[in-house]
């Protein structure tokens, strides 16, 4: 089983493809630049470099967020699109699981983070299993920094992995000392190859998106903010 996984939710692009758990190839960006142009030529060139084509994938996987609203909402498009044109399954995987895979290996509590402003972040904790994955030991979610620290306070040790965890360092060593770590540059950028990992064990388990699939958010767009309030006035 051949999966396409693409993930554009943060300022990393990353495309992989796999055969099953065994990747076959990857591509890995970490910069401010258009996901909407270079994601499909992306695909294109890694699809080529592997001499395969779209008709040899049996299946799409997608970070599905939270992230980057514009971000996330290309990588939902293109995979729905090659998706549903090829009549493939899609699978959509959280945008924090797939950057907490890089720390399935911590003993402790792992915390993926991107900053969500507003001195907020999007988060969970997650915990190794013992197939090699990560599964949720409290809920995602967008949460002020501060209470999401006090929560995690007495868990033990804490892996902070993530880009934007560099924002709120300091924070996080004053509220927790010594039970936080934080992980080494490597392990702070997403990697569709583990996306496509936590996407075959989906597969395996029958969980394949539906037609009503949709990026999740963890919270109201702007658009949908302001719409809701024009309807409370009216």
């Amino acid at each position: 089983m051949k999966i396409l996984a693409m993930d554009t939710s943060t300022l990393v692009m990353g495309v992989a493809v796999l055969e099953e758990n065994r990747v076959l190839g990857e591509l890995t960006t970490n910069m401010h630049r258009n996901h909407s142009v270079r994601l499909m030529p992306a695909i294109d060139r890694l699809l080529r470099e592997l001499a395969l084509s779209v008709d040899d994938l049996d299946a799409v996987a997608v970070a599905q967020g939270p992230g980057s609203y514009t971000g996330v909402r290309i990588g939902v498009t293109t995979a729905k699109t090659i998706a549903w044109s090829r009549q493939l399954p899609l699978i959509g995987v959280s945008s924090l699981a797939v950057l907490a895979m890089n720390g399935r290996h911590f003993d402790g509590g792992i915390v993926p983070l991107f900053d969500a402003r507003r001195k907020r972040a999007y988060t969970g904790l997650y915990q190794r299993t013992d197939d090699g994955l990560v599964q949720t030991a409290r809920e995602e979610r967008v949460v002020p920094v501060d209470e999401w620290l006090s929560e995690l306070s007495g868990l033990g040790p804490m892996l902070f992995l993530g880009d934007d965890v560099d924002h709120f360092r300091e924070q996080i060593e004053a509220s927790l000392g010594n039970q936080a770590v934080f992980g080494y540059p490597p392990e702070n950028v997403p990697r569709a190859s583990m996306l496509g990992q936590l996407a075959y064990a989906r597969w395996q388990r029958g969980e394949v998106a539906d037609e009503a699939f949709a990026p999740n958010y963890l919270q109201k767009t702007e658009a949908e903010v302001k719409w809701s309030a024009r309807q409370q006035t009216e």
